[in-house]
């Protein structure tokens, strides 16, 4: 499975970023997947996934309410809505797939994509 993350870039506090993370090689309809973000100097952490069926979601707690994954089978493709962007969530955003549901706590994603940065200025 091979992850295309995109979307990232430079946003004043408040604003809003969409990521868009496509899955090729591999359908991924019956994979979790969802998002880490890493900044420099800090160990990689667990945002955001949802299940293969898209009825379940996770979330770590700071981005609870702002943020919201979702997916489009026909596509192939995850998303990620990001509103209320607060400067700490300044970081590289990297996609991930796993066959095992992923929060954060527990089992690791199976896969990765490249990161996208997303920026949030004060």
């Amino acid at each position: 499975v091979q992850l295309q993350a995109s979307g990232g870039g430079l946003v004043q506090a408040g604003g809003s970023l969409r990521l868009s993370c496509e899955a090729s090689g591999r359908t991924t309809s019956r994979y979790y997947m969802g998002w880490f973000r890493q900044v420099p100097g800090k160990e990689r952490e667990f945002v955001a996934s949802i299940s293969w069926s898209g009825g379940s979601t996770d979330y770590v707690d700071s981005v609870k309410g702002r943020f919201t994954a979702s997916r489009d089978y026909a596509k192939n493709t995850v998303f990620l809505q990001m509103n209320s962007l607060k400067p700490e969530d300044t970081a590289v955003y990297y996609c991930a797939a796993g066959v095992w549901r992923f929060d954060g706590r527990g089992s690791e994603p199976d896969y990765w994509g490249q990161g996208t940065q997303v920026t949030v200025s004060s």
